[in-house]
């Protein structure tokens, strides 16, 4: 028999961010379908409870509860991480998978409230995230929080700039928090998709053009799924990942190799 007590979740409270459709959806499945007690957001209530309902269907148990939070407003997040602590306990891991987009063009031409935006629900909603559910982690010496980046911050874009630049500063953050609470016992890591055919990125992929680049120039010869992230969810939330951290885990299909 093999031995799966690595990926075993179970005792586990698990709080994501941006998980009422597309890869936090996947992810919260596969937390919970480990043994996680889940407790998934976004703004809509109606959505979460429809998609903890199925993910509960799915896994057998009631472990997915939804709370309808702005991941952009902090008063939200503190209600959140409260709700949380009622619903589940104190919170093991964290996924901060919420997200915004606002801009689509030259970084020179973005209004000032939309760099605001970006950068505030990309970068700063998720320290605030990482500060109200650290005392969980460093009460129990042991945690690990996972955010979602993007292969956008390796590179310049004429159409996603602030967009990539507001990823890069999320790994920079996720670094620091790993360097600041790893002594801690908590880890930090990102996530960094590729081209994914999730409802956000789906002006990107839903184009004849868009398909044609992915079956001959990424590696794998397909787009990312949602479902893609299920594993990755699991093992850096699992003691199979306990030590690794402050790491940028780029999830492509091969199209960003470092050289």
């Amino acid at each position: 028999m093999v031995e799966t007590k690595l990926f075993d979740l179970t005792g586990k409270v698990a709080l994501l961010t941006g998980a009422s459709k597309g890869m936090g959806k996947a992810m919260a499945h596969a937390l919970a379908a480990h043994g996680a007690t889940v407790v998934i957001s976004a703004r809509t209530q109606e959505t979460l409870d429809e998609t903890a309902a199925e993910i509960n269907k799915a896994v057998g148990a009631e472990r997915v509860h939804g709370v309808a939070a702005n991941a952009g407003r902090k008063q939200e997040l503190e209600t959140l991480v409260e709700k949380t602590h009622q619903l589940a306990g104190p919170v093991d891991i964290l996924v901060g998978n919420a997200g915004v987009n606002v801009h689509y063009g030259p970084i020179s031409e973005i209004p000032d409230d939309a760099y605001e935006k970006t950068m505030q629900v990309n970068v700063q909603a998720n320290l605030w995230l990482a500060r109200l559910v650290a005392p969980d982690m460093i009460e129990k010496g042991n945690g690990s929080m996972m955010f979602t980046a993007s292969v956008g911050a390796f590179k310049p874009s004429d159409t996603l700039g602030v967009y990539g630049t507001s990823k890069l500063a999320l790994i920079g953050l996720v670094r620091n928090l790993a360097l600041e609470y790893g002594p801690q016992g908590i880890r930090a890591n990102a996530i960094c998709p590729g081209l994914v055919r999730t409802d956000f990125a789906k002006a990107l992929w839903d184009n004849p053009e868009a398909v044609k680049r992915a079956n001959s120039q990424i590696p794998l010869r397909r787009l990312g799924e949602a479902d893609d992230f299920e594993g990755l969810a699991v093992f850096l939330g699992s003691d199979a990942s306990r030590y690794m951290t402050g790491q940028a885990l780029t999830v492509c299909g091969g199209s960003f190799m470092w050289s």
